[in-house]
């Protein structure tokens, strides 16, 4: 498939939204409309005690406060790490001396062009945080079988959560 067309149809701070067209070499063509997105920076923080940090926010789509891991935008000149680093800030008031990544995918790849990109940060320093002006963030740490336990009750709906929880879980967690 290659890229044969765009066009922008709404454009704000946050995305934009284009209808796109993309065709093969036989002709065979894909129409869709796109919101693209810079990407995310995710963040799991762990502690020495291995508790992981979550913070609460009400998130407008979804109708509700979510309990989820730290994130935002990546901005125009910034990597993801940079991303992740400042976020976290932000968000928690914690810097981390530690970051390594856990993994990158595609948030919802049949309408949006969003990468989210999710860094484990650990040997934490804690600070103040200074969310955004829109944002009331609860934090609070987690230990692994509470987080276990709000996943099995369906408490927990947070898709960048999971997948950074359970990878972390899965093949890092025995190692720090």
């Amino acid at each position: 498939m290659c890229p044969v067309g765009q066009e922008e149809k709404y454009r704000c701070s946050l995305f934009s939204v284009s209808e796109d067209v993309a065709q093969d070499s036989d002709g065979f063509q894909i129409k869709r409309a796109v919101v693209h997105h810079n990407g995310s920076a995710v963040i799991l923080v762990v502690d020495d005690k291995k508790k992981i940090l979550l913070v609460r926010q009400y998130r407008l789509p979804a109708n509700q406060k979510l309990w989820e891991l730290p994130a935002g935008k990546i901005d125009a000149g910034e990597n993801a790490l940079q991303a992740a680093k400042r976020e976290l800030s932000e968000e928690t008031g914690y810097k981390a001396k530690t970051w390594k990544k856990l993994a990158s995918y595609w948030a919802s790849p049949g309408f949006l062009a969003e990468k989210m990109n999710i860094y484990l940060a650990t040997d934490l320093v804690p600070g103040i945080a200074t969310p955004m002006d829109d944002e009331r963030i609860e934090a609070r740490w987690f230990t692994s079988k509470e987080l276990d336990t709000l996943i099995r009750e369906g408490k927990l709906e947070d898709g960048k959560t999971f997948i950074g929880y359970l990878t972390w879980k899965r093949f890092h967690a025995s190692t720090r």
